[in-house]
């Protein structure tokens, strides 16, 4: 079973460079898991820990938001299109921040806990970065 996986710009460097890669599955979580088995490192971009999709992270089947097809366990079948891309947020706040942030546990609990912004703590996480060079 082909499926064609569109890439965002942001994540090309888990696919060599490639726009759009073929991969295979049943269900969206069988066909990450493939690209992963390939890709090294593109699951872990994608899914949390808890195994849901980032908050930042868009994901359509054949134009069509996974989450309203059952996200991660939504069906797929030879010759579907899959495209990945990175929600749209406000400010300087983005995909590439997001996943720094979400690496970054003091950060990360902050946002958690809602006791700062996403912006505050995108500095924070830029800041400590400078201050470590």
């Amino acid at each position: 079973m082909a499926i064609e996986v569109r890439i965002p710009t942001i994540l090309r460097s888990y696919t060599g460079g490639a726009k759009v890669v073929d991969g295979t599955g049943d269900t969206l979580a069988d066909l990450l898991t493939d690209l992963d088995s390939r890709h090294g490192g593109l699951r872990g971009r994608l899914i949390t820990d808890a195994g849901t999709l980032h908050r930042f992270v868009n994901v359509y089947v054949n134009d069509e938001d996974v989450r309203f097809l059952g996200a991660l366990d939504a069906k797929l079948s030879d010759g579907d299109s899959v495209t990945i891309l990175p929600a749209v947020a406000g400010g300087a706040f983005g995909f590439a921040a997001a996943a720094a942030i979400s690496s970054h546990s003091a950060a990360a609990a902050a946002i958690s806990s809602h006791s700062i912004s996403s912006q505050s703590a995108a500095a924070t996480v830029a800041r400590d970065a400078v201050a470590a060079r």
